[in-house]
């Protein structure tokens, strides 16, 4: 939950302990998801709370909030893993951004699992389990930081931190529906961390929404001179309200086997935003310097000794992976160093004529059985889109998007970690959508089989729809099952509750003939959002509800039916 609904509870009266007792249960539901490795147990956990119950809850941003860490992560009083049981220390203390979140009143729910060594996309490559998706288990989680990502989208931590040398902090997070957070290199500190590859690797972040993902964000943003890695960021900006956007072509989406379910939902994105078609080629090359150059051996660095005393402990895909790097020359890192120094100088031209480039998260979502039958294959094309960010030093915020798994994530220049973080909140709500629509088009709110991914949005796309904002009604409405229970029926009324709609832009030209699709009892009138606009949309009659079953507690159409029918 967000922070201020657990915070809203124990202001009503329930605990810190009641709410780890809570979560404690749904883990022990959900032992065969593999997302945790340690659970803190009551002799590490009692210093926590009793820490709380001496603190009001006022003097504390992260008071009582339970958070995950990732197992190449140190937490003092648990063991560190990285996901491989022979390599297995107790640290002495926590890592410097963990005992920040303590020191602000967030509680450490456990160590969580991952790709081992951090080596991985897939969240498949650990002797602790593959780490089952939070939304579909027949698909992978994402990975390396697996555990964290399911462990915020079943509700076991309000947020999590992860790391993200490649994308395994923006990967689970678009394969399990969440905000993933990949700060501009230093900016987060790594003391405490495990490396992976050192002059590559950022702590990430997990939350439900940019709210939280903005309160935690500034508490980890702290220079650690301790750490040879992190840095003073100086922030840098755009106009949000104004923001220049870029895109990938289709053609280019195509060209990388993206699935096609994710390119129709990026270029309806792509419209909304009035976004300007560019050549990603320079990013792709820079992403693949990843694991066709020295950062392997920079892997095989992190673990050295140990891969060579005890290879047998290994994941059998990781050691072929990391043993790999053994083999690579100084003059193959120069090599290296010198393209993606010019590919850098590149794309500092690029953004000078934009600020933000938006991208598919991934490319497609793999299940288990797909990684299993080709695993380095599949794994190296969930980067496609996330290996340059850290190459390039660049920051990046992913968001959530249609149904899961899916997602889009948001990349601009080191230092414009705050600017993402405002734009992410506005695309979030929908607040840059105007009440006006743009000259030749009809914007149109919808609640129910429209939306998208659900059955009757074809009849808007094949128009030439596209999505412009993903926002919700006031607290005025009320939502119905219609008869036939394949349509809702939204209802203004003096009581209610927000609920969610879309707002898509419709040629006029094609208005008419969507017209003659809507029967009754449904009809178009006006609708209001939760910023004060007013737009065109569906309503019902009132007597639609006459003896119709009331869905309002849900939200919306999606929770219903997820709820209800499990699709």
């Amino acid at each position: 939950m967000k922070i201020a609904e657990y915070h809203r509870r124990y202001r009503s009266g329930e605990s810190p302990a009641d709410v780890i007792n809570e979560i404690r249960s749904q883990i022990e539901e959900t032992r065969d998801y593999n997302i945790w490795i340690n659970v803190a147990d009551d002799a590490v956990m009692g210093p926590y709370l009793d820490r709380l119950n001496q603190i009001s809850i006022d003097e504390l941003v992260l008071w009582g909030i339970p958070f995950a860490v990732k197992d190449n992560i140190d937490l003092a009083g648990m063991p560190t893993t990285a996901g491989c049981p022979a390599f297995e220390y107790m640290p002495q203390k926590s890592a410097f951004l963990v005992q920040k979140l303590i020191n602000a009143g967030a509680i450490p729910i456990g160590k969580t699992n991952l790709d081992q060594f951090a080596t991985g996309l897939v969240g498949t490559r650990s002797p602790y389990g593959e780490t089952r998706n939070a939304l579909n288990p027949n698909f992978i989680s994402g990975g390396s930081s697996s555990g964290s990502a399911v462990a915020v989208a079943l509700e076991q931590a309000s947020f999590a931190l992860g790391t993200d040398t490649a994308g395994s902090g923006r990967v689970p997070a678009a394969m399990n529906g969440l905000v993933g957070i990949k700060p501009t290199r230093g900016k987060w500190s790594l003391s405490g961390v495990i490396p992976a590859c050192q002059t590559l690797d950022c702590v990430s972040l997990f939350t439900k929404d940019v709210d939280d993902a903005r309160i935690i964000a500034d508490v980890l943003s702290e220079f650690d001179a301790s750490d040879p890695w992190s840095q003073p960021i100086t922030p840098r900006g755009f106009d949000v309200s104004n923001a220049r956007y870029a895109v990938a072509s289709k053609e280019a989406l195509v060209a990388e086997s993206c699935d096609e379910a994710i390119i129709n939902q990026y270029l309806n994105i792509a419209k909304s935003l009035n976004a300007t078609t560019i050549d990603i080629a320079p990013f792709l090359e820079a992403a693949r310097l990843l694991y066709e150059g020295p950062w392997v051996a920079e892997r095989y660095a992190a673990i050295e000794n140990f891969i060579r005393d005890q290879p047998q402990e290994l994941h059998p895909v990781t050691r072929e992976i990391i043993s790999g790097g053994e083999k690579l020359s100084a003059v193959d890192s120069f090599k290296a160093q010198y393209r993606l120094k010019t590919l850098k100088r590149v794309v500092e031209g690029l953004y000078r004529t934009f600020d933000v480039l938006v991208l598919p998260t991934i490319p497609r979502a793999y299940t288990i059985e797909q990684v299993q039958e080709n695993p380095i294959v599949t794994n190296s094309h969930l980067g496609t889109f996330t290996n340059f960010v850290n190459l390039l030093d660049l920051s990046a915020l992913a968001m959530p998007v249609g149904k899961p798994p899916s997602g889009i994530t948001f990349i601009a220049p080191a230092g414009c970690d705050d600017a993402l973080l405002e734009l992410a909140g506005h695309y979030e709500t929908g607040e840059w959508v105007t009440s006006q629509p743009r000259e030749g088009e009809f914007h149109l709110a919808v609640c129910g089989a429209h939306l998208a991914g659900q059955p009757l949005n074809g009849d808007l796309v094949k128009r030439g729809a596209y999505l412009v904002a993903r926002t919700t009604t006031t607290p005025n409405y009320r939502l119905y099952v219609l008869e036939d229970n394949k349509r809702p029926a939204l209802v203004r009324g003096k009581t209610g509750k927000m609920i969610e709609i879309e707002i898509w832009a419709l040629p006029l030209h094609a208005v008419g003939s969507f017209l003659q699709t809507v029967t009754p009892p449904l009809g178009i009138g006006s609708v209001e959002t939760v910023d004060g606009h007013w737009v065109n949309g569906f309503i019902a009659e009132a007597r639609a509800t006459e003896e119709a079953e009331d869905i309002t507690r849900f939200g919306g159409w999606r929770e219903y039916r997820a709820q209800s029918t499990g699709l």
